[in-house]
């Protein structure tokens, strides 16, 4: 049995959605357009879902794109990942990039994006004089350094 834990939810207004799981060992929970919104061309909008979230302490919802979104239309999730930190205490909006070149129509209930929890540890940063002795003495390397 998988792991749950509370995310308390204000609904904004009584059209709003809350998020749901396709399947249950999905990662992700689909996340759903409030109201229509159009997106213009070549154009970034943030789309309301009318929902807040009070995220757990130690934790983070981060907001990613869906993938049938991504691949049937020029949509794209502007923000990626997101991130919704456990003091963010305002709507929940969601940047989407039009890439097309006509004018998208979000429907109110559209499946935007999908929320998924994570738990974050904080960074201690500790200032040394070399990081060579803390790097795995067989990794090299970076953007594109593997190859095509």
């Amino acid at each position: 049995m998988r792991e749950t834990i509370t995310v308390p939810v204000e609904r904004l207004h009584p059209a709003a959605k809350l998020p749901t799981y396709a399947h249950v060992d999905d990662a992700g929970a689909d996340v759903y357009a409030l109201e229509e919104t159009v997106i213009p061309p070549q154009a970034t909008v943030a789309v309301r879902t009318g929902l807040k979230f009070a995220v757990p302490r130690g934790y983070e919802l981060q907001v990613r794109p869906r993938s049938g979104l991504s691949l049937n239309t020029k949509l794209r999730i502007a923000n990626s990942p997101g991130t919704i930190d456990c003091g963010f205490a305002e709507e929940v909006l969601v940047l989407v990039d039009n890439t097309g070149a006509t004018p998208f129509v979000v429907s109110p209930g559209l499946r935007l994006c999908q929320l998924v929890l994570q738990r974050v540890p904080q960074a201690l940063f500790a200032e040394v004089e070399s990081i060579a002795p803390y790097l795995p003495a067989d990794r090299k390397g970076g953007f594109g350094s593997t190859g095509q």
